[in-house]
């Protein structure tokens, strides 16, 4: 018996020398900024013990340090001028275009220990260095959809390449803001479960601009309304194309089971071609074209004694095919997605276990606050393993 007590407390010992994880932060924009003051508030707790920032990039400057970044003073040093930027006691702190930083890096990582990268960024040249870095033993954490959301073939990239470096993937934070949706999908799988559909709210800023739109004022005030608030991307054709939507479902029905290729769903978009064919500049004064359609779908689903929605859908069917859409719906006002409220993200997932009564998965689907600590999330976890 004291032997056995002797390994635990062997083992506890060792936990608490181990080394910290060695993280690599690229992208310093709206959500890497969230990271660093996430970890910043960290400093002196027991979870700061358990990281350390090595590495900070943008597309424009790089802070490295093997020996460990001090997060808050990263974050002042990339929102302040070079010259006055304060001291980090950084090994490098220069000017580097994209590619020279993210090869960079890995030097700065190390070859042992843990090591995370961690891509805030939203650029389809980091997410074509994802399979590379799980290849060589690196994790990847990202919000970034452009990996698992994009093609079949660089989906099943990133898995082969995390198998063969015996590395992880954290993607909590590409659906749902760090909602548990993938989560429950791979752990319902992994108990016998078998997914027979999934469908939800799965845009921030097309839940909101659903939730808020009254059929009275016109729908592209509401639009300028998101894009003020920040919850619209700067062109807001981005969102209302239902791409990011659809990216979304992808990532959501290969953790289903359901190896869809990018093609395969269906997306109805709310821009009409003579909206979609314009330069960024001049979108906001053709945002007006908007109105007369979706006026005319918000009576339609109103005399319906029903809401609009836009909602993704995944169903497959007994013989092992899949259907998979994206577009406006109307929705019974005591149907499981019609509620939540804000930038909700709102998802039923049915199954063998959930056949009649879906599971339901209700939360923020928006803001960096929320996707930072995703992010955050799944850092952690690999850190504990």
């Amino acid at each position: 018996m004291s032997a056995v007590i002797a390994g635990v407390e062997h083992a506890r010992d060792a936990r608490a020398v181990a080394a910290p994880a060695r993280v690599a932060l690229l992208g310093t924009g709206t959500v890497g900024r969230a990271v660093l003051a996430r970890l910043a508030g960290w400093s002196g707790t027991p979870l700061g013990t358990r990281v350390s920032l090595v590495h900070v990039a943008n597309t424009r400057r790089v802070l490295a340090d093997a020996g460990g970044l001090c997060p808050r003073r990263a974050g002042a040093a990339f929102h302040a001028r070079l010259a006055e930027a304060p001291a980090c006691g950084v090994d490098a702190l220069q000017a580097q275009d994209a590619k020279a930083e993210r090869y960079g890096l890995v030097a700065t990582l190390g070859q042992l220990g843990t090591r995370i990268v961690i891509d805030a960024t939203a650029s389809e040249a980091v997410a074509g260095q994802h399979a590379q870095w799980l290849a060589q033993g690196i994790h990847v954490v990202t919000a970034c959809k452009l990996g698992q959301g994009t093609s079949l073939a660089r989906w099943r990239a990133i898995q082969a390449a995390a198998a063969h470096g015996g590395s992880q993937y954290g993607d909590s934070a590409t659906v749902g803001a760090g909602l548990p949706l993938l989560r429950s999908l791979r752990e319902l799988q992994a108990g016998g479960d078998r997914i027979h559909a999934v469908a939800g709210v799965l845009s921030g800023s097309l839940a909101w601009l659903f939730n808020y739109y009254d059929g009275l004022r016109p729908f592209s005030a509401f639009v300028r309304a998101a894009r003020v608030a920040g919850y619209t991307e700067p062109d807001p054709r981005d969102d209302l194309s239902g791409e990011d939507v659809r990216r979304k479902l992808l990532i959501l029905a290969r953790a289903a089971g359901v190896q869809l290729e990018a093609g395969e769903v269906e997306v109805s978009s709310l821009v009409p071609p003579q909206l979609a064919a314009l330069s960024a500049g001049e979108v906001d004064a053709a945002l007006p074209s908007l109105d007369a359609t979706l006026r005319e779908r918000f009576a339609q689903a109103w005399k319906a004694g029903g809401k609009l929605r836009f909602i993704a859908r995944l169903e497959r069917d007994a013989c092992g095919g899949a259907q998979a859409r994206v577009g406006l719906e109307t929705l019974a006002f005591d149907h499981p997605l019609a509620g939540g409220t804000g930038t909700d993200n709102r998802v039923a997932i049915w199954s063998d276990r959930y056949r009649e009564q879906p599971l339901l998965i209700q939360g923020p689907g928006a803001g960096a606050q929320v996707t930072a600590a995703g992010l955050l999330d799944d850092v952690l976890r690999i850190a504990g393993r």
